[in-house]
């Protein structure tokens, strides 16, 4: 495992931001096991919870090997990825606020995958370059993955937004709920300096917004960025990276984290 001329404590923040948003993501997707429209798609959407889960695990295992190598941790009380994901309060969690907020209708669920799956195989495409084996690594694995997850979504905006009346209007009253939590993407924390993650994240915007805008446009839906630019008129929502998150975050963590602190050390 190589790192090249990086910041281990900005590293470890941006591993934990990346793995946070994915486990919270993953967490939301598994609310619909059982409960699709339909099986095949009910099977879809928890094989992508696990897609990202799986992320998810890879981005903790590298941060845990990040602090128990920068830190003196006795036996026994190392940094895990189990640590990392259940016995974090809210506030150390870093996740996009997009992530957490709740499951809601199917065309929510659908949209929000789908803004998020552009997001970060864009990222990814650029991590994929990092001076850093690993998250490089990690990068390349993960863009295959959201390869799918990207055409899955948006062939499910393009079928809700041209399809029925009640389908379009599901399809428009999510766009206008999540619109405004799209700008976190783009503003980077203090741990996202292109130094350390070799990303610049203002390039990522434009071309963002280009494949957002082909599939709203060919699903015949509005799309705030039409006709103002970056939603110069949409107040964007943030906080997330610096640990300051919505009320639906404590119920989430409260559901996920219950086994574990309730009996320490559980095993199967």
């Amino acid at each position: 495992m190589k790192t090249v001329n990086l910041s281990t404590y900005q590293l470890t923040n941006y591993l934990l931001y990346l793995a946070d948003t994915n486990l919270v993501l993953s967490q939301r997707n598994a609310e619909w096991c059982g409960h699709g429209p339909i099986l095949e798609q009910d099977i879809a959407i928890t094989n992508i919870s696990l897609d990202l889960l799986g992320q998810a695990r890879n981005f903790y295992q590298y941060a845990a090997v990040l602090i128990n190598q920068s830190t003196n941790q006795r036996a026994g009380s190392e940094a895990t990825e189990d640590s990392l994901a259940y016995l974090r309060t809210e506030r150390e969690f870093k996740n996009l606020l997009i992530t957490e907020l709740p499951r809601g209708d199917w065309a929510q669920t659908i949209l929000r995958q789908f803004f998020c799956s552009v997001y970060l195989y864009l990222l990814y495409e650029q991590l994929q370059k990092s001076k850093d084996d690993q998250l490089a690594a990690i990068a390349g694995k993960s863009i295959k993955e959201l390869t799918y997850h990207i055409k899955w979504s948006g062939e499910w905006v393009i079928r809700l937004g041209d399809g029925t009346d009640e389908s379009r209007q599901r399809m428009l009253k999510a766009i206008e709920n999540l619109w405004p939590y799209t700008g976190e993407f783009f503003i980077p924390a203090e741990f996202e300096n292109e130094a350390v993650t070799g990303v610049d994240l203002s390039s990522l915007k434009q071309p963002w917004l280009q494949k957002i805008n082909t599939v709203l446009e060919e699903a015949v839906v509005w799309s705030p960025a039409f006709g103002d630019g970056w939603g110069e008129a949409v107040f964007m929502q943030t906080g997330g990276k610096q640990g300051i998150h919505t009320e639906h975050m404590g119920f989430i963590l409260a559901e996920m984290q219950y086994l574990q602190r309730t009996y320490p050390g559980a095993e199967w």
